[in-house]
């Protein structure tokens, strides 16, 4: 794994035994102590993710909001300083080419977090569409990412001796919200956000701080019991809460009217945005795919690309499948056509075709006020 890029704490990684894969052109930890053990720890107490991988674009200007809000589904401008808002990246089709998060850092500063396996599109994308008089900069490979996710997460970051007169602060951050701060190297981004389901923040370092930064919180957070959390119980955490993920129930094949995310489309948003106008004629034609949940007892799990069908009819695809640690079920989430939603349908695992139960989304509430991707709406 030459060939890949490293995070910060790749090499430490290596030092705690992790099982290291390839992810999105990086070496990244899949699992430490195993996914079981890892998931309980975030369920449970707190765990620490590291998530460099992501990339990060910051743009500025008078315009760039502006800019910015052109681009995306959901709305920005009317957010103050400090408001983080989760929103997609369409094409002209309506179709999803990423989803992401926007940071409004100031009156004219934004930061653009993108996933990973999309960094070099979305980028590319960004800079096909710039105008003039708006700055775009591109952090990703300076920057460190650390999730603190848990029940324990408030208490463990409080913890950190650059915190230190800032707890209060911190207890003030509802979800999607965000501070600023200085830090040893640069500024630090304190963000109420995570992709667990759980209470956890997410930090944006220089890369530089990351290393200290991570053993300060595992050494502060041994009474805590906190742990690393690899990759996998990342997308067994994320699978419960039926968070989308793109290259699953995200993709450039279908819209994110289908993925069920339509809250974070604002269809009469002023202004409009690239792709408004092909969502708009999905809407009014009758959005053609549901995203549902489904189980099929008593045989084995059904996995991503497992077909669902109705009256022998294929209607859909298995966009993720696995077993959930916390309701220790078999559980799948499944892109199906909108009329056989209702319908009685099977899955075929392993060329067997096996009846399918109907689950509603999601399949574990977030345990999270106000989290907006717990929401499953078509508008």
């Amino acid at each position: 794994m030459s060939d890949l890029k490293q995070t910060p704490l790749s090499q430490w990684h290596i030092d705690q035994g992790a099982r290291m894969v390839p992810f999105a052109g990086y070496s990244m930890p899949v699992q430490y102590e195993g996914v079981l053990a890892e998931h309980a720890v975030v369920r449970n107490g707190v765990g620490l993710f590291d998530i460099t991988h992501m990339g990060e674009v910051y743009v500025s200007g008078p315009e760039a909001g502006r800019w910015l809000s052109g681009l995306i589904s959901n709305s920005i401008l009317k957010g103050e300083p400090g408001k983080v808002t989760y929103t997609t990246m369409c094409n002209e089709q309506g179709r999803t080419l990423d989803d992401m998060l926007i940071y409004r850092l100031a009156e004219e500063d934004w930061l653009v977090v993108m996933n990973a396996s999309n960094h070099d599109k979305i980028a590319a994308w960004m800079e096909q569409h710039l105008p003039e008089g708006v700055a775009m900069n591109d952090a990703s490979d300076r920057t460190g990412l650390i999730a603190v996710q848990g029940p324990d997460s408030h208490e463990l970051l409080c913890r950190l001796e650059l915190l230190a007169g800032l707890e209060d602060k911190v207890a003030e951050l509802d979800f999607y919200t965000h501070f600023v701060m200085d830090g040893p190297s640069g500024p630090w981004i304190v963000s109420r956000t995570g992709y667990t389901g759980e209470h956890g923040y997410e930090l944006y370092l220089p890369a530089d701080d990351m290393l200290g930064t991570w053993e300060e919180l595992l050494e502060k957070g041994k009474d805590l019991h906190v742990r690393p959390i690899g990759l996998a119980a990342r997308d067994t955490l994320r699978f419960e809460a039926c968070y989308c993920l793109y290259g699953h129930e995200l993709s450039e094949d279908w819209t994110p009217l289908e993925a069920g995310i339509g809250w974070a489309v604002k269809l009469k948003k002023k202004g409009g945005f690239v792709g408004r106008d092909a969502l708009v004629a999905q809407k009014e034609a009758g959005v053609p795919h549901r995203l549902i949940g489904l189980e099929v007892a008593g045989g084995p799990i059904a996995r991503e690309g497992c077909e669902v069908f109705a009256d022998g009819r294929k209607v859909g695809h298995v966009t993720s499948g696995t077993f959930t640690p916390t309701l220790q079920r078999k559980l799948a989430l499944a892109l199906v056509e909108t009329e056989f939603t209702d319908a009685d349908l099977v899955v075929e695992v392993r060329g067997k075709q096996l009846a399918a139960s109907r689950i509603e989304l999601p399949f574990l509430a977030a345990r999270v006020k106000g989290d907006p991707r717990a929401e499953r709406t078509l508008s």
